[in-house]
């Protein structure tokens, strides 16, 4: 797999899940918001962040290559009140260069396996969508709004 090596995340990795979710966010995200709003961004911030999520026992896996972190994902038990699965996806972020390597599916595989789960995917985002269809989840009408940085985004629930 191109010397991609996906494990379970430490805190040492929080400054490059930050520097993936940011670049992530800027290659798939930039369409929907308005033009600049993810350049306010800050690395730093999203490290910090990071390091208290790990440092809290967050399950978060990173994909890297050549010991540069180019991928995460991450799970738990649901952030919101109704669960249709007792497993969500919380985030699977890959850095463009590195679609299509087999990354993302190995941190899916990590992070949820087969198992039933649940996770939220902008509607604006085909390729992940996609990618989620292709491992069994479906869309099961629930959504949800919240601001990506000031823009509102519409996230739509799919089940497995």
């Amino acid at each position: 797999m191109n010397g991609v090596v996906v494990r379970t995340a430490t805190i040492d990795d929080a400054a490059g899940i930050a520097r993936v979710h940011i670049q992530s966010w800027r290659e798939t995200y930039s369409s929907l918001v308005e033009p600049g709003e993810l350049d306010e961004l800050s690395v730093q911030q999203r490290a910090d962040r990071w390091t208290t999520n790990l440092a809290g026992g967050s399950e978060v896996w990173v994909a890297e290559a050549d010991g540069v972190v180019v991928g995460f994902a991450g799970r738990g038990g649901g952030r919101h009140e109704e669960r249709p699965r007792p497993l969500e996806l919380g985030a699977l972020y890959v850095i463009a260069d590195f679609h299509g390597t087999g990354a993302g599916q190995r941190l899916l595989d990590a992070a949820i396996g087969d198992a039933p789960a649940f996770l939220f995917v902008a509607r604006g985002n085909p390729r992940a969508i996609h990618f989620y269809e292709r491992n069994g989840f479906v869309f099961d009408g629930a959504s949800e709004s919240y601001p990506l940085v000031r823009t509102p985004i519409v996230s739509l629930r799919m089940v497995r």
